[in-house]
């Protein structure tokens, strides 16, 4: 492979986990967004009960399935790969926003943590949903 095609590669692999990210944070910013003037979640900087966490962790999951899927979907290769290093980061963003908000008064602690548990497996499903598609239509292309 030549320097170019792999600077090529390195571009598009790079874009693909920073399009799963930024899907990912416009729809959770919009839904929170909603939420909060429909007065489903308190005002932003108070503290938010068990109840609409429970919401927000259920659409995040989701969002999250949809963003490594995203990022699957645009990897020039190894879309599992490129989803569960999406995923990886995932990790790693939740842990420092858990760190940031920990000893604030938000919401109770499960919250954040859920999110950190749910990074990796929701990277999992988003790539193995491109992969289940990717079989599906080289089994209709034979």
């Amino acid at each position: 492979m030549s320097e170019a095609s792999s600077d090529r590669q390195i571009g598009r692999s790079i874009w693909a986990i920073f399009a799963g990210f930024l899907v990912v944070l416009a729809i959770t910013l919009v839904t929170d967004e909603i939420l909060h003037l429909v007065r489903v979640y308190p005002p932003w900087g108070e503290r938010t009960p068990d109840g609409p966490l429970a919401l927000a962790t259920f659409y995040r999951i989701a969002y999250g399935i949809l963003g490594s899927y995203i990022t699957a979907r645009l990897a020039p290769s190894k879309p599992m790969g490129h989803a569960l290093l999406g995923g990886a980061i995932g990790v790693v963003v939740s842990a420092l926003g858990a760190i940031a908000t920990w000893n604030k008064d938000l919401g109770p602690h499960w919250y954040p943590v859920a999110l950190i548990v749910a990074a990796m497996p929701c990277a999992w499903l988003g790539g193995k949903l491109r992969l289940t598609q990717l079989r599906e239509t080289a089994k209709a292309g034979t």
